[in-house]
C-alpha cells in the first residue's frame, strides 16, 4: 500500500527586502514623479485657472443682469400711476416680466458657462469626450420625449413673455380660459375669471391669445327710439352728450377720441336702432359704455324722446293678421247626434248566451 505525501503548503511570511531591491523601487517612483511633477502642475494650474475664470465670469454675468432688471423696474415705478404708466405697462406687470426675463438669462449663462468650464477640465485630464457627449444626446433626447409637455410650456412661456403677449392685469382670452392675469409663470399662467374663479392654464396649451387690454378698445352703445322720432334732433342730442362726457373727468383721459354717432345700425317696423361707439384707453370699455349709457337716457328724458325695446318677432309677423285665421271650422262630428258621429260609434261587443235571429 502506497501512500502519497500532500506537497508542502506555500510559505506566506513576507520575506525582508533587500536593501538593493528597496533602493531600486524608490529610485524607480521617484524617476516617474520627476517625469510627470511638470505634467501634474501644468494641468493643475490650467484646471485651477479654468474654475476661476468660470465662477468670475458667472458671477459678474449674473450681476449685471441682475442690475439691468433692477433698473427696469425702477424705471416703470417712476411712471406707475401716471397717464404715461397708463398707456404703457402697470409696474406688477413690468416687474414679473423682467424678473422672469432675468432668471432665464441667469439659468442659461450659468449652465453655458459652467458647461463650457466642465468640458474644458475633462479635456485637460485626458478624458475621450466623444462617448460622454453621445450618452447625454441620447439622454438629452429620452428626457425631451418623456417631459415634453413641460419642455413645451417651458419654451411657450419664455417665448410668450419675450414677446410681451400679456401680463399682469390684462384681460385676455386664452381659448381655454378666459379672464384677467393674475400671474405669469415660465410654465402655468393664472387667470381670475368674471366669477372669481382662478385659472390654471400651462403655457403650452395655449394656441392664441386674445388680448383685450392693449393698444385700445372699443365702447359700443345702441339707442333704440320710435320711428317717426327727428334722427337728426337724436343725433344731435347723442352728439352733445358725447362731447360734454369727454370733457369731464375721469372721462377726458379714458375717451382717446370724441364720441362718434354712426348712424343706424337696424331698422324695426315702430323703431330704429342709432349706433354710438367711441375709442377708450384699453380695459376701460365697459366703464365708458355704462356711463354713456346712463347719460344718454338722462339726455333723451330731458328732450322728451323715449327709448324703446325691440318688438317681439311673433308681433311683427302676426301685425294685420286676421285673428280668427287660427280658429278651426266647425265639424259634424262635434255633434253626438249627428248621423256622422253615430255612423263612427264603435259596435257593442256581443252578450254571451245571445243568438242571432235568422
Amino acid at each position: 500500500m502506497f501512500w502519497s505525501a500532500a506537497p508542502p503548503a506555500e510559505d506566506t511570511t513576507p520575506r525582508p527586502v533587500s536593501l538593493d531591491e528597496a533602493q531600486r523601487t524608490a529610485n524607480d517612483a521617484a524617476g516617474w514623479v520627476e517625469e510627470n511633477w511638470s505634467v501634474w502642475l501644468s494641468n493643475g494650474l490650467r484646471i485651477i485657472l479654468i474654475v476661476v475664470i468660470a465662477v468670475v465670469m458667472r458671477s459678474l454675468i449674473r450681476r449685471a443682469i441682475t442690475k439691468l432688471i433692477a433698473r427696469m423696474n425702477r424705471t416703470a415705478s417712476a411712471v406707475d400711476g401716471t397717464a404715461l404708466g397708463g398707456l404703457l405697462v402697470n409696474a406688477e406687470r413690468r416687474r414679473q416680466r423682467s424678473e422672469a426675463i432675468g432668471s432665464v438669462l441667469r439659468s442659461v449663462a450659468s449652465f453655458l458657462i459652467m458647461g463650457t468650464a466642465a468640458l474644458t477640465v475633462l479635456s485637460v485630464l485626458k478624458i475621450n469626450l466623444a462617448p460622454l457627449l453621445a450618452s447625454a444626446g441620447v439622454a438629452g433626447v429620452a428626457i425631451g420625449f418623456g417631459a415634453r409637455n413641460l419642455v413645451t410650456d417651458f419654451l411657450s412661456g419664455v417665448f410668450m413673455i419675450l414677446e410681451d403677449q400679456y401680463g399682469v392685469g390684462d384681460t385676455i382670452d386664452a381659448g381655454v380660459a378666459s379672464g384677467e392675469v393674475i400671474e405669469v409663470g415660465l410654465r402655468v399662467t393664472k387667470l381670475r375669471g368674471a366669477d372669481g374663479e382662478i385659472w390654471y392654464v400651462r403655457n403650452g396649451e395655449v394656441k392664441r391669445i386674445g388680448n383685450l387690454s392693449q393698444g385700445w378698445a372699443t365702447a359700443g352703445v345702441d339707442v333704440q327710439v320710435r320711428s317717426d322720432e327727428d334722427l337728426d334732433r337724436v343725433r344731435e342730442i347723442l352728439t352733445r352728450t358725447g362731447e360734454e362726457m369727454q370733457k369731464a373727468e375721469p372721462w377726458t383721459e379714458r375717451l382717446w377720441e370724441p364720441v362718434e354717432v354712426l348712424g343706424l345700425s337696424a331698422t324695426y317696423l315702430d323703431s330704429v336702432v342709432v349706433r354710438v361707439s367711441a375709442k377708450t384707453m384699453p380695459g376701460k370699455a365697459l366703464g365708458v359704455e355704462r356711463e354713456l349709457r346712463w347719460r344718454i337716457k338722462q339726455a333723451l328724458d330731458a328732450e322728451g324722446i323715449r327709448i324703446v325695446g325691440r318688438p317681439a318677432e311673433a308681433n311683427l309677423e302676426t301685425d294685420g293678421a286676421d285673428p280668427m285665421a287660427a280658429v278651426a271650422a266647425p265639424s259634424a262630428l262635434a255633434n253626438p247626434a249627428s248621423p256622422q258621429s253615430q255612423a263612427t260609434t264603435p259596435i257593442p261587443p256581443a252578450v254571451p248566451g245571445a243568438t242571432l235571429g235568422k
